[in-house]
């Protein structure tokens, strides 16, 4: 039975290991951590009772919190004072990145988050290597989104970016109404492009990143997004991999209008 307790802990803490917990955090609720964060917990960072933690849920509220017992594979925990966090970034950034193959994907999942993404559409292109059914898209989409709560874990960011389910480019133009208004920016990524980040005026809102897969996009996939609005920009005289360009296009507008 868990006895009384009183939340004296700083409010602007640091902990070295962080977990997300998607759940009604409070100073002084006493709750088990979710199991695979448990498992990485005992297993893998080899934590013991009384060892101090963050925990955050994913909305941008973050807590301190110290390890109680640990009961075979459950480890619980009392819920410490809320934390401060300034990690997330000020510029809203949206990825739409070509699905590719293997962990090159999770690679640029990971990257992204850790870069400042706000959330992720993976877009299935004509000359994506890669092909998905729909229960196979799920799991997939599952597993990318177990990437960026990880890398939101690593980086200390406390709003967990949402990945999307799959979409082909034409129905993502078509129900994501890409249409630029107000004060959207859009960009497509592409080694034709006309413009270049560099010479573009500071956005006044949200940014949305385009980039391909492995092949690239087709002729026609470029011409729909520019029709909706997506302004061509190229990233230097050299052809990116399609794991770098998005991230050198993150780390660039970061750089240039966010919080780098």
């Amino acid at each position: 039975m868990w006895r009384g307790y009183c939340a004296r802990w700083p409010l602007a803490v640091n902990p070295m290991h962080r977990f997300h917990c998607p759940r009604d955090l409070a100073p002084g609720a006493r709750l088990a951590l979710p199991p695979e964060a448990a498992h990485h917990a005992i297993r893998v960072l080899r934590l013991k009772p009384g060892d101090t933690i963050g925990l955050f849920d994913g909305e941008g509220h973050e807590f301190s919190a110290r390890i109680e017992t640990i009961e075979g594979s459950t480890v619980w925990v009392a819920v410490g004072a809320a934390a401060t966090s300034d990690r997330e970034p000020t510029l809203k950034l949206q990825l739409l990145q070509g699905i590719s193959s293997g962990e090159r994907m999770d690679y640029t999942v990971q990257k992204a988050v850790e870069l400042g993404v706000a959330e992720i559409w993976p877009i299935l292109a004509e000359r994506s290597v890669v092909r998905l059914s729909r229960e196979r898209a799920e799991k997939r989409r599952l597993h990318w989104q177990r990437v960026a709560i990880a890398a939101c874990e690593q980086s200390g960011r406390s709003r967990v970016p949402p990945v999307h389910e799959p979409l082909r480019l034409a129905d993502w133009l078509a129900t994501q109404k890409a249409q630029l208004r107000g004060n959207e920016r859009a960009l497509l990524l592409s080694p034709a492009g006309e413009g270049r980040l560099v010479d573009l005026g500071e956005p006044q809102g949200p940014v949305i990143i385009l980039a391909g897969p492995e092949g690239g996009f087709t002729d026609a996939e470029e011409a729909a997004a520019r029709n909706q609005g997506f302004l061509p920009v190229r990233l230097g005289p050299r052809i990116l991999r399609t794991e770098t360009a998005a991230l050198a296009a993150l780390a660039a507008i970061q750089t240039l209008w966010g919080d780098f």
